[in-house]
Protein backbone atom coordinates (compact mmCIF):
# COMPACT_ATOMS: atom_id res chain seq x y z
CA UNK A 1 0.00 0.00 0.00
CA UNK A 2 1.76 2.90 -1.07
CA UNK A 3 -0.88 4.39 0.71
CA UNK A 4 -2.99 1.09 1.86
CA UNK A 5 -5.55 0.90 -1.03
CA UNK A 6 -8.69 1.36 0.71
CA UNK A 7 -9.74 3.78 3.04
CA UNK A 8 -12.88 3.25 5.11
CA UNK A 9 -11.75 -0.12 5.56
CA UNK A 10 -9.61 -2.68 3.59
CA UNK A 11 -11.91 -4.01 0.84
CA UNK A 12 -13.39 -7.34 0.90
CA UNK A 13 -11.47 -7.75 -2.17
CA UNK A 14 -10.35 -11.45 -1.54
CA UNK A 15 -8.70 -13.44 -3.59
CA UNK A 16 -7.97 -17.47 -5.86
CA UNK A 17 -9.84 -20.24 -5.78
CA UNK A 18 -13.21 -21.33 -6.76
CA UNK A 19 -14.66 -24.64 -8.14
CA UNK A 20 -15.79 -24.18 -11.44
CA UNK A 21 -15.97 -26.19 -14.95
CA UNK A 22 -13.98 -25.20 -17.76
CA UNK A 23 -15.96 -23.49 -20.51
CA UNK A 24 -18.37 -26.11 -21.20
CA UNK A 25 -20.08 -24.95 -24.30
CA UNK A 26 -18.56 -21.84 -25.13
CA UNK A 27 -18.71 -21.65 -28.95
CA UNK A 28 -17.92 -18.57 -28.83
CA UNK A 29 -14.29 -18.68 -27.35
CA UNK A 30 -12.34 -20.06 -29.42
CA UNK A 31 -8.85 -18.47 -29.13
CA UNK A 32 -6.58 -16.80 -31.24
CA UNK A 33 -3.49 -16.95 -28.77
CA UNK A 34 -0.43 -17.66 -29.90
CA UNK A 35 1.03 -21.29 -29.98
CA UNK A 36 4.19 -22.81 -31.06
CA UNK A 37 3.43 -21.74 -35.34
CA UNK A 38 1.04 -19.13 -34.72
CA UNK A 39 1.74 -15.12 -34.13
CA UNK A 40 0.00 -13.12 -31.24
CA UNK A 41 -3.22 -12.25 -31.11
CA UNK A 42 -4.62 -9.43 -32.38
CA UNK A 43 -6.89 -6.84 -31.60
CA UNK A 44 -10.15 -8.70 -32.93
CA UNK A 45 -10.15 -10.72 -30.03
CA UNK A 46 -8.34 -11.50 -26.23
CA UNK A 47 -8.75 -14.39 -24.23
CA UNK A 48 -8.26 -14.04 -20.76
CA UNK A 49 -8.30 -17.08 -17.54
CA UNK A 50 -9.15 -15.79 -14.34
CA UNK A 51 -9.45 -18.93 -11.52
CA UNK A 52 -12.27 -17.31 -9.53
CA UNK A 53 -16.62 -16.53 -10.28
CA UNK A 54 -17.77 -13.25 -9.01
CA UNK A 55 -20.34 -12.99 -6.77
CA UNK A 56 -22.69 -10.22 -7.90
CA UNK A 57 -21.99 -7.73 -10.65
CA UNK A 58 -23.47 -4.89 -8.62
CA UNK A 59 -21.39 -2.20 -7.78
CA UNK A 60 -22.84 -1.75 -4.60
CA UNK A 61 -23.11 -5.41 -3.58
CA UNK A 62 -19.50 -6.42 -5.02
CA UNK A 63 -17.26 -7.73 -1.98
CA UNK A 64 -15.02 -10.27 -4.45
CA UNK A 65 -11.74 -9.17 -6.36
CA UNK A 66 -13.01 -11.32 -8.87
CA UNK A 67 -16.19 -9.11 -9.27
CA UNK A 68 -13.71 -5.78 -9.06
CA UNK A 69 -11.63 -7.14 -12.03
CA UNK A 70 -14.74 -7.83 -14.45
CA UNK A 71 -16.12 -5.00 -13.39
CA UNK A 72 -13.36 -2.92 -14.50
CA UNK A 73 -14.38 -4.02 -17.86
CA UNK A 74 -17.79 -2.13 -17.98
CA UNK A 75 -18.37 0.34 -15.00
CA UNK A 76 -16.63 3.12 -14.29
CA UNK A 77 -16.94 5.27 -10.90
CA UNK A 78 -16.91 8.77 -10.32
CA UNK A 79 -13.10 8.71 -9.54
CA UNK A 80 -10.87 6.18 -9.04
CA UNK A 81 -6.64 5.59 -8.14
CA UNK A 82 -4.64 5.02 -11.22
CA UNK A 83 -1.05 3.17 -12.11
CA UNK A 84 0.74 5.71 -10.01
CA UNK A 85 -1.48 5.47 -7.11
CA UNK A 86 -2.99 8.74 -7.55
CA UNK A 87 -6.68 10.10 -6.90
CA UNK A 88 -8.14 11.10 -11.05
CA UNK A 89 -10.91 11.31 -12.36
CA UNK A 90 -13.20 8.66 -14.45
CA UNK A 91 -16.31 10.15 -14.88
CA UNK A 92 -15.98 13.19 -12.97
CA UNK A 93 -15.05 16.78 -14.39
CA UNK A 94 -12.59 17.49 -11.92
CA UNK A 95 -12.44 16.03 -8.52
CA UNK A 96 -13.11 19.02 -5.59
CA UNK A 97 -10.73 19.53 -3.27
CA UNK A 98 -10.37 22.47 -0.32
CA UNK A 99 -7.76 24.22 -2.18
CA UNK A 100 -9.35 24.00 -5.53
CA UNK A 101 -13.17 25.53 -3.77
CA UNK A 102 -15.22 22.96 -4.82
CA UNK A 103 -15.31 21.52 -1.29
CA UNK A 104 -15.66 23.68 2.24
CA UNK A 105 -15.78 23.03 5.45
CA UNK A 106 -19.14 24.35 6.72
CA UNK A 107 -20.52 24.45 10.45
CA UNK A 108 -23.86 23.37 11.23
CA UNK A 109 -25.28 23.10 14.90
CA UNK A 110 -21.54 23.35 16.10
CA UNK A 111 -20.78 20.34 13.84
CA UNK A 112 -17.94 21.09 11.30
CA UNK A 113 -19.32 19.15 7.87
CA UNK A 114 -17.62 19.31 4.46
CA UNK A 115 -20.04 19.64 1.58
CA UNK A 116 -18.58 19.13 -2.48
CA UNK A 117 -19.59 20.02 -5.42
CA UNK A 118 -19.28 17.31 -8.87
CA UNK A 119 -20.27 17.32 -11.62
CA UNK A 120 -20.40 14.41 -14.56
CA UNK A 121 -18.60 14.76 -17.95
CA UNK A 122 -21.34 15.91 -20.08
CA UNK A 123 -21.01 12.42 -22.56
CA UNK A 124 -20.99 10.05 -20.20
CA UNK A 125 -23.25 8.11 -20.68
CA UNK A 126 -25.13 4.15 -19.71
CA UNK A 127 -24.74 1.84 -22.18
CA UNK A 128 -28.30 2.08 -23.31
CA UNK A 129 -27.67 5.85 -24.32
CA UNK A 130 -28.96 7.43 -21.03
CA UNK A 131 -26.64 9.75 -19.47
CA UNK A 132 -25.36 9.60 -16.67
CA UNK A 133 -26.48 11.82 -13.49
CA UNK A 134 -26.20 13.02 -9.93
CA UNK A 135 -29.45 10.95 -9.66
CA UNK A 136 -27.32 7.57 -10.33
CA UNK A 137 -25.31 8.87 -6.91
CA UNK A 138 -28.43 9.78 -5.12
CA UNK A 139 -29.72 6.38 -5.63
CA UNK A 140 -26.65 4.84 -4.90
CA UNK A 141 -26.21 6.35 -1.69
CA UNK A 142 -30.15 5.73 -0.51
CA UNK A 143 -29.43 1.90 -1.85
CA UNK A 144 -26.11 1.41 0.06
CA UNK A 145 -27.04 3.01 3.19
CA UNK A 146 -30.20 1.13 3.59
CA UNK A 147 -30.36 -0.72 6.60
CA UNK A 148 -31.89 -3.73 4.19
CA UNK A 149 -29.11 -3.88 2.07
CA UNK A 150 -25.99 -5.74 2.89
CA UNK A 151 -23.00 -3.56 1.94
CA UNK A 152 -19.01 -4.46 2.50
CA UNK A 153 -18.57 -0.93 3.49
CA UNK A 154 -22.15 0.71 4.93
CA UNK A 155 -20.43 3.61 6.71
CA UNK A 156 -19.49 4.92 3.61
CA UNK A 157 -22.99 5.53 2.62
CA UNK A 158 -24.48 6.36 5.63
CA UNK A 159 -22.17 9.44 6.51
CA UNK A 160 -23.36 11.36 3.76
CA UNK A 161 -26.32 13.62 5.25
CA UNK A 162 -27.76 14.36 1.80
CA UNK A 163 -26.93 14.64 -2.03
CA UNK A 164 -28.58 17.55 -4.03
CA UNK A 165 -29.36 17.11 -8.02
CA UNK A 166 -28.73 20.31 -9.90
CA UNK A 167 -32.52 21.38 -10.77
CA UNK A 168 -31.25 22.54 -14.41
CA UNK A 169 -27.89 20.66 -14.88
CA UNK A 170 -28.47 17.04 -13.54
CA UNK A 171 -25.25 16.46 -14.35
CA UNK A 172 -23.77 18.71 -11.33
CA UNK A 173 -24.38 17.23 -7.73
CA UNK A 174 -23.94 18.46 -4.07
CA UNK A 175 -22.45 16.15 -1.04
CA UNK A 176 -23.03 17.24 1.89
CA UNK A 177 -21.02 14.55 4.94
CA UNK A 178 -22.32 14.76 8.35
CA UNK A 179 -18.95 15.23 9.18
CA UNK A 180 -16.21 16.89 7.91
CA UNK A 181 -14.00 14.04 6.85
CA UNK A 182 -10.74 14.18 5.41
CA UNK A 183 -11.44 11.54 2.40
CA UNK A 184 -14.82 12.90 1.25
CA UNK A 185 -13.60 13.13 -2.01
CA UNK A 186 -12.75 9.37 -2.54
CA UNK A 187 -16.19 8.28 -4.78
CA UNK A 188 -14.54 5.06 -6.75
CA UNK A 189 -16.86 1.54 -6.51
CA UNK A 190 -14.25 0.49 -3.71
CA UNK A 191 -15.76 3.86 -1.63
CA UNK A 192 -19.40 4.13 -3.07
CA UNK A 193 -20.57 2.00 -6.12
CA UNK A 194 -22.65 3.56 -8.60
CA UNK A 195 -26.19 2.03 -9.98
CA UNK A 196 -27.77 3.67 -13.08
CA UNK A 197 -31.23 4.89 -11.73
CA UNK A 198 -33.03 4.72 -14.95
CA UNK A 199 -33.00 1.19 -14.72
CA UNK A 200 -32.41 0.34 -10.83
CA UNK A 201 -35.06 2.89 -9.11
CA UNK A 202 -38.33 1.10 -9.87
CA UNK A 203 -36.73 -1.54 -8.71
CA UNK A 204 -35.40 -0.21 -5.39
CA UNK A 205 -39.15 1.19 -4.86
CA UNK A 206 -40.50 -1.61 -4.71
CA UNK A 207 -38.21 -4.03 -2.51
CA UNK A 208 -36.43 -1.07 -0.15
CA UNK A 209 -38.60 -1.87 2.85
CA UNK A 210 -38.08 -5.97 2.80
CA UNK A 211 -34.62 -7.29 3.77
CA UNK A 212 -32.39 -9.03 1.38
CA UNK A 213 -35.45 -8.21 -1.20
CA UNK A 214 -33.04 -5.54 -3.55
CA UNK A 215 -30.02 -8.40 -3.80
CA UNK A 216 -32.38 -10.91 -5.72
CA UNK A 217 -34.21 -8.35 -8.08
CA UNK A 218 -31.35 -6.06 -9.03
CA UNK A 219 -31.34 -6.49 -12.82
CA UNK A 220 -27.69 -6.90 -12.18
CA UNK A 221 -29.01 -10.39 -11.13
CA UNK A 222 -31.97 -11.11 -12.95
CA UNK A 223 -30.56 -9.72 -16.54
CA UNK A 224 -27.07 -8.92 -16.57
CA UNK A 225 -26.55 -8.49 -20.58
CA UNK A 226 -28.78 -5.38 -20.21
CA UNK A 227 -26.42 -2.61 -21.66
CA UNK A 228 -27.98 -0.13 -19.37
CA UNK A 229 -26.50 -1.23 -16.85
CA UNK A 230 -22.91 -0.41 -17.72
CA UNK A 231 -21.15 3.19 -18.59
CA UNK A 232 -17.35 1.47 -19.44
CA UNK A 233 -15.87 0.68 -22.62
CA UNK A 234 -17.10 -2.36 -22.64
CA UNK A 235 -21.04 -4.12 -22.03
CA UNK A 236 -21.51 -8.01 -21.11
CA UNK A 237 -22.82 -9.61 -24.53
CA UNK A 238 -22.81 -13.06 -22.92
CA UNK A 239 -22.74 -14.61 -19.40
CA UNK A 240 -22.53 -18.36 -18.68
CA UNK A 241 -22.08 -18.75 -15.01
CA UNK A 242 -19.26 -21.25 -14.08
CA UNK A 243 -17.91 -20.77 -17.59
CA UNK A 244 -17.19 -17.41 -19.48
CA UNK A 245 -18.12 -13.99 -19.69
CA UNK A 246 -17.88 -11.96 -23.17
CA UNK A 247 -17.73 -8.24 -23.13
CA UNK A 248 -17.45 -5.82 -26.61
CA UNK A 249 -17.48 -2.34 -27.11
CA UNK A 250 -20.04 -0.41 -25.67
CA UNK A 251 -20.89 2.22 -28.37
CA UNK A 252 -21.90 4.74 -25.88
CA UNK A 253 -18.52 4.84 -23.29
CA UNK A 254 -17.69 8.42 -23.34
CA UNK A 255 -13.90 7.60 -23.34
CA UNK A 256 -11.48 6.56 -26.20
CA UNK A 257 -13.07 3.38 -28.05
CA UNK A 258 -11.93 0.02 -27.30
CA UNK A 259 -9.12 -0.90 -29.76
CA UNK A 260 -9.83 -4.77 -28.40
CA UNK A 261 -13.31 -5.62 -29.91
CA UNK A 262 -13.86 -8.85 -27.84
CA UNK A 263 -13.01 -9.61 -24.58
CA UNK A 264 -13.62 -13.27 -23.20
CA UNK A 265 -13.14 -14.11 -19.57
CA UNK A 266 -12.67 -17.65 -19.29
CA UNK A 267 -13.05 -19.09 -15.58
CA UNK A 268 -10.87 -21.61 -14.96
CA UNK A 269 -10.80 -22.83 -11.24
CA UNK A 270 -7.92 -25.51 -11.43
CA UNK A 271 -4.45 -23.08 -11.15
CA UNK A 272 -2.28 -25.75 -12.67
CA UNK A 273 -4.82 -26.08 -15.59
CA UNK A 274 -4.23 -22.36 -16.86
CA UNK A 275 -0.53 -23.02 -17.88
CA UNK A 276 -1.71 -25.68 -20.18
CA UNK A 277 -4.13 -23.79 -21.61
CA UNK A 278 -1.90 -20.72 -22.14
CA UNK A 279 0.78 -23.22 -24.42
CA UNK A 280 -2.44 -24.82 -26.05
CA UNK A 281 -3.51 -21.10 -27.44
CA UNK A 282 -6.73 -21.64 -25.71
CA UNK A 283 -6.46 -18.78 -23.79
CA UNK A 284 -4.06 -15.42 -24.42
CA UNK A 285 -3.42 -14.15 -20.80
CA UNK A 286 -3.72 -14.72 -17.39
CA UNK A 287 -5.40 -11.96 -15.27
CA UNK A 288 -3.95 -11.03 -11.76
CA UNK A 289 -6.71 -13.55 -10.54
CA UNK A 290 -4.96 -17.03 -11.90
CA UNK A 291 -1.65 -18.16 -11.42
CA UNK A 292 0.05 -18.34 -8.25
CA UNK A 293 3.13 -16.66 -7.07
CA UNK A 294 5.06 -20.02 -7.34
CA UNK A 295 4.00 -20.85 -10.86
CA UNK A 296 4.27 -17.90 -12.28
CA UNK A 297 7.85 -17.72 -11.05
CA UNK A 298 8.29 -21.14 -12.20
CA UNK A 299 6.56 -20.02 -15.66
CA UNK A 300 8.85 -17.22 -15.85
CA UNK A 301 12.28 -19.55 -15.87
CA UNK A 302 10.96 -21.35 -18.67
CA UNK A 303 10.07 -18.36 -20.71
CA UNK A 304 14.12 -16.99 -19.98
CA UNK A 305 15.07 -20.82 -21.31
CA UNK A 306 13.12 -20.82 -24.02
CA UNK A 307 13.71 -17.51 -26.76
CA UNK A 308 10.30 -19.04 -28.78
CA UNK A 309 7.97 -18.67 -25.67
CA UNK A 310 9.27 -15.09 -24.28
CA UNK A 311 8.87 -13.81 -27.47
CA UNK A 312 5.08 -14.72 -27.59
CA UNK A 313 4.66 -13.91 -23.04
CA UNK A 314 5.52 -11.68 -20.44
CA UNK A 315 5.07 -12.32 -17.02
CA UNK A 316 4.42 -9.18 -14.94
CA UNK A 317 4.74 -9.33 -11.44
CA UNK A 318 3.73 -6.12 -8.86
CA UNK A 319 4.44 -5.64 -5.15
CA UNK A 320 0.97 -4.77 -3.57
CA UNK A 321 -1.14 -5.05 -1.14
CA UNK A 322 -2.54 -8.26 -0.93
CA UNK A 323 -2.66 -9.05 2.38
CA UNK A 324 -2.98 -12.54 3.00
CA UNK A 325 -3.86 -13.89 6.54
CA UNK A 326 -5.62 -15.74 8.84
CA UNK A 327 -8.82 -14.70 10.71
CA UNK A 328 -9.83 -15.62 13.77
CA UNK A 329 -13.26 -15.98 14.92
CA UNK A 330 -14.00 -14.32 18.39
CA UNK A 331 -16.91 -15.76 18.67
CA UNK A 332 -15.40 -19.50 19.76
CA UNK A 333 -14.79 -19.86 23.25
CA UNK A 334 -11.28 -21.18 22.79
CA UNK A 335 -10.47 -18.25 20.93
CA UNK A 336 -11.28 -15.74 23.16
CA UNK A 337 -8.66 -16.25 25.85
CA UNK A 338 -5.59 -14.23 23.55
CA UNK A 339 -3.36 -16.59 25.02
CA UNK A 340 -4.65 -19.26 22.58
CA UNK A 341 -4.21 -16.60 20.07
CA UNK A 342 -0.81 -15.31 21.18
CA UNK A 343 0.19 -19.33 20.85
CA UNK A 344 -0.47 -19.75 17.63
CA UNK A 345 1.19 -16.60 16.21
CA UNK A 346 4.35 -17.30 18.08
CA UNK A 347 3.92 -21.01 16.65
CA UNK A 348 4.39 -20.31 12.85
CA UNK A 349 7.61 -19.65 11.12
CA UNK A 350 5.82 -17.36 8.20
CA UNK A 351 9.82 -16.75 6.65
CA UNK A 352 10.41 -20.53 6.65
CA UNK A 353 6.72 -20.58 4.81
CA UNK A 354 7.29 -18.08 2.44
CA UNK A 355 11.00 -19.35 1.44
CA UNK A 356 9.61 -22.77 0.68
CA UNK A 357 6.58 -22.00 -1.14
CA UNK A 358 7.71 -18.03 -2.82
CA UNK A 359 11.56 -18.47 -3.05
CA UNK A 360 11.27 -15.64 -0.48
CA UNK A 361 9.62 -13.23 -2.99
CA UNK A 362 6.70 -12.59 -0.56
CA UNK A 363 7.51 -10.89 2.76
CA UNK A 364 6.13 -11.94 6.28
CA UNK A 365 3.94 -9.23 7.22
CA UNK A 366 3.99 -7.70 10.36
CA UNK A 367 0.66 -6.84 11.04
CA UNK A 368 -2.28 -5.76 7.57
CA UNK A 369 -0.65 -2.42 7.26
CA UNK A 370 1.99 -2.72 4.15
CA UNK A 371 5.47 -1.36 4.18
CA UNK A 372 4.36 1.11 1.30
CA UNK A 373 1.74 2.35 3.02
CA UNK A 374 2.33 5.97 4.79
CA UNK A 375 0.32 4.37 7.94
CA UNK A 376 3.06 1.31 8.29
CA UNK A 377 5.21 1.45 11.81
CA UNK A 378 7.06 -1.10 13.56
CA UNK A 379 6.40 0.43 16.75
CA UNK A 380 4.09 -2.86 17.41
CA UNK A 381 4.29 -6.07 19.80
CA UNK A 382 6.53 -8.79 18.13
CA UNK A 383 5.78 -12.54 17.72
CA UNK A 384 8.87 -14.54 16.65
CA UNK A 385 8.79 -18.04 15.55
CA UNK A 386 8.85 -19.39 18.94
CA UNK A 387 7.24 -22.98 20.22
CA UNK A 388 8.45 -22.93 24.00
CA UNK A 389 6.59 -19.83 24.50
CA UNK A 390 3.73 -21.27 22.19
CA UNK A 391 3.79 -24.29 24.38
CA UNK A 392 4.38 -21.78 27.76
CA UNK A 393 1.07 -20.00 27.00
CA UNK A 394 -1.18 -22.64 26.24
CA UNK A 395 -0.01 -24.24 29.56
CA UNK A 396 -0.76 -21.12 31.28
CA UNK A 397 -4.16 -21.39 29.82
CA UNK A 398 -4.74 -24.36 30.98
CA UNK A 399 -4.11 -26.89 27.94
CA UNK A 400 -2.11 -29.88 28.82
CA UNK A 401 0.36 -31.92 26.59
CA UNK A 402 -0.66 -35.51 26.56
CA UNK A 403 2.21 -37.97 25.68
CA UNK A 404 0.28 -40.62 23.66
CA UNK A 405 -0.97 -38.36 21.06
CA UNK A 406 0.70 -34.91 21.20
CA UNK A 407 -2.08 -33.09 21.64
CA UNK A 408 -3.99 -30.89 24.24
CA UNK A 409 -6.52 -31.39 26.63
CA UNK A 410 -8.06 -29.58 29.17
CA UNK A 411 -11.21 -31.35 30.97
CA UNK A 412 -11.04 -34.08 28.60
CA UNK A 413 -11.58 -32.15 25.79
CA UNK A 414 -9.05 -31.63 22.90
CA UNK A 415 -7.44 -28.58 21.42
CA UNK A 416 -9.06 -28.34 17.98
CA UNK A 417 -9.77 -25.87 15.84
CA UNK A 418 -11.17 -25.24 12.40
CA UNK A 419 -9.01 -24.26 9.45
CA UNK A 420 -11.24 -22.67 6.25
CA UNK A 421 -10.05 -21.08 2.96
CA UNK A 422 -10.94 -21.17 -0.44
CA UNK A 423 -11.25 -24.36 -2.66
CA UNK A 424 -8.47 -26.00 -5.58
CA UNK A 425 -5.93 -22.84 -4.60
CA UNK A 426 -2.89 -25.15 -4.79
CA UNK A 427 -0.99 -22.57 -2.70
CA UNK A 428 -3.65 -21.87 -0.02
CA UNK A 429 -3.98 -25.66 0.29
CA UNK A 430 -0.85 -25.92 0.78
CA UNK A 431 0.12 -23.61 3.63
CA UNK A 432 -3.18 -24.79 5.13
CA UNK A 433 -0.97 -27.87 5.45
CA UNK A 434 1.88 -26.40 6.46
CA UNK A 435 -0.35 -24.68 9.42
CA UNK A 436 -1.46 -27.72 10.18
CA UNK A 437 1.79 -29.30 10.73
CA UNK A 438 3.13 -26.85 13.17
CA UNK A 439 0.49 -26.38 14.99
CA UNK A 440 0.67 -29.75 15.47
CA UNK A 441 4.11 -29.13 17.10
CA UNK A 442 2.67 -27.38 19.84
CA UNK A 443 -0.30 -29.82 20.41
CA UNK A 444 -2.96 -27.81 18.90
CA UNK A 445 -5.42 -30.21 16.22
CA UNK A 446 -6.06 -28.52 13.56
CA UNK A 447 -8.91 -29.61 10.78
CA UNK A 448 -8.95 -28.26 7.41
CA UNK A 449 -11.72 -27.74 4.99
CA UNK A 450 -11.90 -25.61 2.19
CA UNK A 451 -15.51 -24.45 0.03
CA UNK A 452 -16.00 -22.98 -3.82
CA UNK A 453 -14.23 -19.03 -3.28
CA UNK A 454 -18.05 -17.74 -4.19
CA UNK A 455 -19.79 -19.33 -1.03
CA UNK A 456 -16.33 -19.03 1.49
CA UNK A 457 -16.72 -15.44 0.82
CA UNK A 458 -20.20 -14.45 -0.13
CA UNK A 459 -21.57 -16.40 2.85
CA UNK A 460 -19.04 -18.30 5.32
CA UNK A 461 -16.76 -15.28 5.47
CA UNK A 462 -19.20 -12.31 5.07
CA UNK A 463 -21.69 -13.57 7.66
CA UNK A 464 -18.63 -14.62 10.51
CA UNK A 465 -19.94 -18.62 10.24
CA UNK A 466 -16.52 -19.72 10.15
CA UNK A 467 -15.98 -22.00 12.92
CA UNK A 468 -11.99 -21.25 13.78
CA UNK A 469 -9.97 -19.74 11.17
CA UNK A 470 -10.37 -18.68 8.07
CA UNK A 471 -7.84 -17.92 5.62
CA UNK A 472 -8.14 -15.60 2.73
CA UNK A 473 -6.61 -11.95 1.45
CA UNK A 474 -7.66 -8.47 1.59
CA UNK A 475 -6.50 -5.71 -0.62
CA UNK A 476 -7.00 -2.22 0.27
CA UNK A 477 -6.46 1.34 -1.19
CA UNK A 478 -3.46 4.13 -0.44
CA UNK A 479 -4.54 6.10 2.82
CA UNK A 480 -7.43 3.96 3.80
CA UNK A 481 -7.89 3.34 7.55
CA UNK A 482 -9.51 -0.21 7.98
CA UNK A 483 -12.69 1.05 9.33
CA UNK A 484 -15.04 -2.00 7.80
CA UNK A 485 -12.74 -4.83 8.75
CA UNK A 486 -11.63 -3.56 12.89
CA UNK A 487 -14.28 -1.54 14.10
CA UNK A 488 -16.73 -3.03 16.14
CA UNK A 489 -19.53 -1.13 14.28
CA UNK A 490 -18.69 -3.32 11.78
CA UNK A 491 -19.06 -6.87 12.78
CA UNK A 492 -21.71 -8.47 10.41
CA UNK A 493 -25.08 -9.94 11.70
CA UNK A 494 -28.71 -10.03 11.33
CA UNK A 495 -29.72 -7.49 12.92
CA UNK A 496 -27.53 -5.26 9.97
CA UNK A 497 -28.12 -7.58 7.43
CA UNK A 498 -24.77 -8.85 7.26
CA UNK A 499 -22.72 -5.43 6.98
CA UNK A 500 -19.29 -4.73 7.49
CA UNK A 501 -16.52 -7.16 7.05
CA UNK A 502 -15.68 -7.34 10.63
CA UNK A 503 -16.34 -10.81 10.33
CA UNK A 504 -14.02 -12.50 13.15
CA UNK A 505 -16.08 -10.44 15.48
CA UNK A 506 -13.24 -8.58 17.30
CA UNK A 507 -13.95 -5.44 19.07
CA UNK A 508 -11.86 -3.23 21.25
CA UNK A 509 -12.56 0.18 22.01
CA UNK A 510 -9.06 1.82 21.89
CA UNK A 511 -9.37 1.44 17.77
CA UNK A 512 -12.92 2.37 17.55
CA UNK A 513 -12.18 5.64 18.97
CA UNK A 514 -8.92 5.92 17.10
CA UNK A 515 -11.14 4.73 13.98
CA UNK A 516 -13.72 7.60 14.22
CA UNK A 517 -10.93 10.42 15.02
CA UNK A 518 -8.92 9.15 11.63
CA UNK A 519 -12.19 10.18 9.71
CA UNK A 520 -11.90 14.01 10.22
CA UNK A 521 -8.93 14.18 11.29
CA UNK A 522 -7.42 16.66 8.01
CA UNK A 523 -3.90 17.12 8.94
CA UNK A 524 -2.00 13.20 7.32
CA UNK A 525 0.69 13.07 10.21
CA UNK A 526 -2.00 13.31 13.39
CA UNK A 527 -3.95 10.43 11.11
CA UNK A 528 -0.47 8.49 11.51
CA UNK A 529 -0.22 8.21 14.79
CA UNK A 530 -3.82 7.15 15.21
CA UNK A 531 -3.07 4.75 13.07
CA UNK A 532 -0.40 3.47 15.18
CA UNK A 533 -2.42 3.21 18.12
CA UNK A 534 -4.57 1.03 16.29
CA UNK A 535 -1.88 -1.45 14.77
CA UNK A 536 -0.19 -1.70 18.18
CA UNK A 537 -3.72 -2.96 19.23
CA UNK A 538 -4.16 -5.21 16.60
CA UNK A 539 -0.82 -7.18 17.34
CA UNK A 540 -1.80 -6.78 21.24
CA UNK A 541 -4.59 -8.39 20.57
CA UNK A 542 -4.40 -10.72 17.67
CA UNK A 543 -7.79 -10.90 16.53
CA UNK A 544 -5.38 -12.43 13.20
CA UNK A 545 -2.35 -13.91 12.33
CA UNK A 546 -0.45 -11.99 9.13
CA UNK A 547 1.27 -14.64 6.99
CA UNK A 548 2.76 -12.24 4.13
CA UNK A 549 2.03 -9.72 1.42
CA UNK A 550 1.55 -11.09 -1.84
CA UNK A 551 2.19 -9.62 -5.22
CA UNK A 552 -0.05 -9.25 -8.17
CA UNK A 553 0.58 -11.47 -11.00
CA UNK A 554 -0.45 -11.17 -14.45
CA UNK A 555 0.91 -12.97 -17.77
CA UNK A 556 -0.03 -10.93 -21.25
CA UNK A 557 0.84 -11.37 -24.66
CA UNK A 558 4.24 -10.14 -25.42
CA UNK A 559 2.46 -8.11 -27.84
CA UNK A 560 0.52 -6.33 -25.82
CA UNK A 561 0.85 -2.38 -24.99
CA UNK A 562 -1.18 0.02 -22.30
CA UNK A 563 -1.81 -3.18 -19.61
CA UNK A 564 -0.13 -2.54 -16.41
CA UNK A 565 -0.62 -4.24 -13.03
CA UNK A 566 -1.32 -2.03 -10.31
CA UNK A 567 -0.73 -3.49 -7.07
CA UNK A 568 -4.22 -2.54 -5.88
CA UNK A 569 -8.10 -2.86 -6.32
CA UNK A 570 -8.32 -0.42 -8.91
CA UNK A 571 -6.95 -3.00 -11.45
CA UNK A 572 -6.02 -2.99 -14.97
CA UNK A 573 -9.38 -3.90 -16.76
CA UNK A 574 -10.19 0.09 -15.32
CA UNK A 575 -8.32 1.17 -18.29
CA UNK A 576 -8.73 -1.75 -21.04
CA UNK A 577 -9.99 0.69 -23.82
CA UNK A 578 -5.99 1.67 -24.16
CA UNK A 579 -5.51 -2.39 -24.60
CA UNK A 580 -3.78 -2.36 -27.81
CA UNK A 581 -3.00 -5.93 -29.26
CA UNK A 582 -1.95 -4.38 -32.59
CA UNK A 583 1.57 -5.87 -34.10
Amino acid sequence: MKVQKKTTSFWFWLLMGTAISILPGCNQCTSNGPTASTPGPANDQLVLAMSQEFENLNPILQQMLATSYLNGFVIHSINWINKDWEWECALCVKTPSLENGLAKIVTENGVKKVVSSWEIKPNAKWGDGAPVTGHDFKLSWQVGGSKNVAVGEKKNYTRIESVTVDAVNPKKFTIKHDKAYYDFYKLSHSNIGLLPSHIEAPIWEKTKNQPGAYEKQTEYAKNPLNPGLYNGPYKISELKLGSHIIFTPNEYFYGDAPKIKKIIAKLISNTQTMEANLFSGSVDMISILGMTFDQALSLKEKLDRDPKLSGKYKVKFEPGLVYEHVDLNLRNPLLKDVRIRKALRHGVNVKELTDALFRGQQKPALHSVHPMDSYFTKDVEKYAFDLEKSKALLEEAGWKANASDGYRYKDGEKLTLNLMTTAQNKTREQVQVFLQAAWKKIGVNVTLKTQPARIFFGETVRKGTYPGLAMFAWISSPDNPPASIFHSSMIPSRKNSFSGQNSGAWSNPVVDEALDLIETELDQKERQKLMVKVMQEYNKDVPVIPLYFRSDVAVIPANMKNHFVTGHQHSAPRWAQHWDLGN
